[in-house]
């Protein structure tokens, strides 16, 4: 039998190991953090804007925020940043397939609604591939190999008309950058059309779903806290400090996108006031209190570049106006975020009563898509 012999020096880093760990037992912590580090998500939205397509635009416009709010929900918290993208208009030209980047990947929600807002249907030929195609070569998707990418594209076409281009070409190109590709199939699942919609999801395990476009995709449920919603909505847009060549534009944009999405249902005002005090509504760009909440010195702002109210306030009022429009903005975000828990209980219970004879509409297709792949990224959900 051989004997075995200890090396001194290996000895000693045994030694120095072991009493490393029983005098640090949480060495596991920084994985731990790591993992609860803020990851990106990256959605793109891909709209068909032919004629027969009005009520499916006028679902995104009423649900985007129901669809933000989800994700808003997401543990740890993600760094969500949306794109739109429309198909099927005439005027965008056959060389392109008919198909519009209308708003490259953003963290700014409020210029995601207006983009929305814009969209006006108009006639044509609907290629899905070659809108998955445009998804995936002309948007600069994140590269962070543990983001969630997901595209979601909604159309009541065939899904392998296009003439050019193989459905299935786009879909192993998707997959090869990590794209998830989800199909909304504006129709009945029994369709003949739907069974490819299917099939290109099921080429990047992405989800089918199928709704009907003009009843449940614009189906809201009113609860009781949507009016005070809305006026906590009012009382929070006070908390805004516009600074800066652009913060007066933004902020008045801000206001514009509140009163589209009150013009459209109080349910969709109340989902957007939910979103807006979410750390998912980003105005770091444009108001000085969340830039300096982020990090930014008032030191380093210009005077020139400051609202009238503070240019003439010495340094120490301005950081103390700063601060109490910051905590107003905390107490006010709570309540909205303790009166959006309860509304989204009492939807949930209302959906749960109309489940046999209501039909899913476009968010809660999307909702549900996102978790799903979510989940299986490793993010976990709040208040199930």
């Amino acid at each position: 039998m051989l004997k075995s012999e200890t090396n001194p020096v290996w000895q000693r880093v045994v030694i120095l190991l072991t009493t490393l760990v029983i005098l640090h037992p949480v060495n596991a912590e920084p994985s731990q953090q790591a993992v609860n580090q803020p990851r990106q998500i990256d959605v793109v939205i891909a709209l068909d804007v032919s004629n027969s397509m009005d009520g499916l635009i006028d679902s995104a416009k009423q649900r985007l925020w129901d669809i933000v709010n989800e994700l808003g929900r997401a543990q740890p918290q993600p760094v969500l940043r949306m794109a739109i993208l429309s198909y099927g208009n005439p005027s965008y030209g056959a060389e392109s397939g008919f198909v519009r980047v209308d708003l490259p990947f953003t963290s700014d929600l409020d210029t995601v609604n207006k983009t929305l807002f814009e969209f006006r249907t108009n006639g044509g030929d609907e290629y899905v591939a070659r809108a998955v195609n445009t998804a995936l070569n002309d948007l600069s998707w994140t590269s962070d190999p543990d983001a969630l990418r997901v595209l979601f594209v909604a159309g009541n076409e065939g899904a392998n008309q296009d003439p050019q281009l193989p459905a299935r070409l786009v879909t192993d190109l998707a997959a090869s950058k990590g794209v998830v590709v989800n199909t909304i199939y504006c129709g009945h699942d029994s369709d003949a059309e739907a069974l490819g919609w299917r099939n290109v999801a099921a080429s990047t395990n992405g989800i089918f779903a199928s709704i009907n476009q003009d009843t449940a995709a614009v189906a809201n449920i009113a609860t009781p806290m949507d009016d005070e919603l809305a006026s906590l909505n009012k009382d929070l847009n006070e908390t805004y400090v516009a600074y800066g060549s652009a913060g007066a534009a933004a902020k008045e944009n801000q206001v514009e996108q509140d009163n589209m999405v009150a013009a459209m249902s109080a349910p969709a005002m109340a989902s957007r006031a939910q979103t807006k005090a979410s750390g998912l509504y980003d105005t770091e760009s444009w108001d000085l209190v969340e830039a300096v909440q982020l990090g930014k010195s008032l030191d380093d702002v210009a005077v020139e570049d400051l609202p009238k109210e503070m240019q003439e306030m010495e340094a120490e009022d301005r950081f103390s106006y700063v601060k109490q429009k910051a905590a107003k903005r905390d107490e006010i975000q709570e309540e909205i975020q303790a009166l959006a828990n309860e509304r989204r209980k009492y939807i949930k219970k209302e959906r749960a009563k109309r489940a046999d004879a209501d039909e899913k509409g476009l968010d809660e297709v999307i909702q549900e898509g996102l978790q799903a792949l979510a989940e299986e990224k490793g993010f976990t959900f709040t208040g199930e």
